[in-house]
């Protein structure tokens, strides 16, 4: 197995777009090599904890109501075209995702990790969920076989947090400036969300190396 690192942030839609390429690929490659491992990024690190309208936030930051607005349609239209559901009238909420890190970490220990990820992705672009609240994450852990209850308990201390945001601050350190951005093998890096035969070449090529 080859491991592939995945620097990700739920509330990035190129992220989401990006993970339907590679699912696609892989589906389309049974036997891929690959071992995949999700680490923390926040697109929005000074994202007051209890979140802001998604709407208004790209407003300030891209100038004005009807851009963002122009920009969620665009967005929504990529995501359709790579077979990524997004409800994009939902999604009114943008949340801070530290949490929403800490129990994809969390899940990792469990073996749950992509599921989390899947399952997440699907909160927040699909049913318009606050994956920033402690009560709809621990619904979240229940439904992807994880002890709902322990998870609320953990949600309301600060386990994990400072290690989360460390991570964070290193993958910054050492180049990851956006997300996604994948670490093929601990050595190459690709970034963006690429289609689909990218990640099909990748996999052959790997495939035929690994049989030489």
């Amino acid at each position: 197995m080859i491991r592939l690192d995945i620097f990700s942030d739920i509330v990035c839609p190129w992220c989401y777009i990006g993970k339907t390429h590679l699912d696609r690929a892989m589906e389309s490659r049974a036997d891929h090599p690959f071992r995949i491992e999700w680490h923390p990024f926040q697109l929005n690190p000074d994202m007051p904890r209890e979140g802001v309208g998604h709407v208004d936030y790209l407003a300030g930051k891209f100038g004005g109501r009807e851009r963002a607005l122009s920009m969620m349609q665009n967005v929504a239209k990529a995501a359709k075209e790579a077979g990524a559901e997004m409800e994009i009238d939902k999604v009114a909420h943008l949340p801070n995702t530290l949490d929403a890190h800490r129990l994809i970490h969390w899940a990792g220990i469990e073996g749950r990790q992509t599921a989390m990820v899947s399952r997440l992705f699907r909160a927040h672009w699909r049913e318009g969920l606050d994956v920033g609240d402690h009560a709809t994450l621990a619904r979240i852990a229940g439904e992807v076989g994880m002890d709902s209850a322990a998870v609320a308990r953990l949600l309301a201390t600060d386990a994990d947090r400072d290690d989360l945001f460390a991570r964070d601050q290193d993958a910054r350190q050492k180049g990851v400036t956006a997300v996604p951005t994948f670490l093929i093998a601990q050595q190459y890096v690709v970034s963006g969300a690429q289609p689909v035969h990218l990640w099909q070449g990748v996999i052959d090529e790997l495939t035929a190396k690994a049989k030489e």
